[in-house]
């Protein structure tokens, strides 16, 4: 179970900081890489290539402003690429609209504007299909969650 994390600039890092967190609650091993589609497109294809070697299985790719690097990675992999819109300019809406918007066959999933634990909560989801550790844990967070949701919430709320 490897998750590769890709984003743009380190100007990125806190945002994609979430993705880690939610691979790390379930014990994912993961590896974070900065690298711009534009600014160093050879070592991008590089440690493409390297991380397939090595068994990656999902890859989280954060981008603000044109937001190509998931777009890119997707179009030299076969692997599921999670994208992360990173709010840069214009709310963020310029990078939600180039992620979300591949032409047909090249998919990228898509998460919410600097929303990069729903990433990584993903590629959780997405990797508990092959691996049924992975899915028991899933089963049990999302039972923790609703207990501990109705615990603080079930008996009204002062307003």
């Amino acid at each position: 179970m490897k998750v590769a994390i890709f984003f743009g600039s380190k100007s990125d890092t806190d945002v994609m900081k979430g993705a880690a967190n939610a691979l790390k609650e379930f014990g994912v091993e993961y590896k974070a890489f900065v690298l711009s589609a534009h600014r160093v497109p050879e070592k991008l294809m590089e440690t493409l290539h390297k991380i397939e070697e090595e068994g990656f299985e999902v890859i989280i790719a954060g981008a603000g402003l044109a937001a190509h690097l998931p777009g890119v990675i997707a179009s030299h992999t076969t692997m599921p690429i999670i994208g992360v819109p990173v709010n840069a300019a214009i709310d963020g809406l310029d990078a939600l609209y180039s992620i979300v918007q591949m032409p047909k066959s090249i998919p990228v999933a898509t998460v919410g504007i600097n929303n990069s634990y729903n990433a990584g909560m993903l590629a959780v989801q997405m990797l508990s299909i092959k691996y049924p550790e992975l899915k028991d844990k899933l089963k049990n967070f999302r039972k923790e969650m609703k207990e501990k949701f109705i615990k603080e919430n079930g008996e009204g709320v002062e307003l």
